[in-house]
């Protein structure tokens, strides 16, 4: 019997979860089915992949070369099928796109990618700055839209609409003290901790210190960095701890290079938003393309880590099959 997509598909979900009970849930079917597709796939692989620890399942060193080699043929099979299926398709256009930081650097690609793929007529164009600067180019026309994180100014030109939330954490090298707690206690932590921060300008660093109300002023910043990508150095090398989105910090935690970490009694989520000029004629291909995008808030995966291609076209792949039905 050879392996099918399907059994990658349950592997993968019950390696991201560690539980049979989570990975059913997330792929819409039954523990048992879970159980027996994973059951099978190690019967012809001739071994386990995972070591049981009670309810958990931990990746072995054989489930973890099997995990990217997975993820590889689901990326390339969802590429395959996108691509002959819209072989014949005729919409055609430019749209201009401008996306703050997170979101630029860690969503909108893929989302632009996979987009490309299945209308290579169009012709997208993407600047990424913070979210000031982004809502200024929506603003003055440079641009066709926006995507936001951060707080907007008042204006009477320009709309919002909300898209997907997205959640910031702590980040800690795995190395720092506060990597052994389960979660940031500000009572507890915030006194010693030294933060590394995002720019004055950014959505990210904006809504952290909106979110901390009165414990921003014992906020102790050593360091103010331009870019996640930074930031996330500087934490790995262990200059102090910083608040991110947890949609750029997906592959460092998954990796063990960075401990995350949710603060006790504070909700951190935040809510992303798309913007525009309120007088924008949207055509064909900008619709279209909106509508793509809708595929993030319509599927309501928020505790679903976004920031990989194969992620996102397993994503879209059961979006297109739900609406089919």
């Amino acid at each position: 019997m050879s392996i099918t997509l399907r059994q990658l598909e349950i592997f993968i979900a019950v390696a991201e979860t560690a539980q049979v009970t989570k990975a059913s849930k997330k792929l819409f079917v039954t523990q048992s089915a879970v159980s027996m597709a994973l059951a099978e796939l190690e019967n012809q692989l001739g071994g386990s992949l995972f070591d049981r620890h009670g309810r958990s399942l931990i990746l072995n060193a054989r489930g973890r070369y099997l995990l990217p080699l997975g993820k590889d043929i689901i990326a390339q099979v969802g590429s395959i099928e996108t691509i002959m299926s819209e072989r014949n398709d005729k919409l055609a256009g430019h749209i201009n796109i401008a996306a703050s930081s997170s979101l630029g650097n860690y969503i909108l690609p893929y989302l632009v990618g996979a987009f490309k793929k299945a209308h290579p007529r169009v012709y997208l164009n993407m600047l990424v700055n913070n979210t000031r600067h982004v809502e200024e180019m929506v603003q003055d026309g440079r641009v066709d839209i926006g995507f936001v994180e951060g707080a907007l100014q008042k204006s009477s030109t320009v709309i919002a609409r909300p898209w997907f939330q997205d959640e910031l954490v702590v980040l800690a090298a795995p190395s720092d003290p506060i990597a052994a707690n389960e979660s940031f206690d500000l009572k507890r932590d915030l006194p010693n901790s030294r933060w590394i921060m995002r720019e004055k300008g950014s959505g990210t660093a904006a809504i952290f210190e909106e979110k901390l109300q009165g414990h921003f002023a014992k906020v102790n910043i050593v360091m103010e960095m331009g870019h996640p990508e930074s930031v996330k150095r500087a934490v790995e090398s262990g200059v102090g701890i910083a608040c991110l989105s947890a949609l750029t910090s997906c592959r460092e935690v998954e990796n063990g290079w960075l401990k995350s970490l949710k603060i006790d009694g504070i909700d951190m989520k935040r809510q992303l938003r798309i913007i525009s000029r309120k007088d924008k004629q949207f055509d064909d291909a900008l619709v279209e393309f909106l509508a793509f995008c809708d595929v993030m808030s319509d599927c309501d995966e928020e505790n679903i880590c976004l920031s990989s291609p194969w992620k996102l076209q397993s994503m879209l792949a059961r979006h297109s099959s739900s609406k089919k039905r």
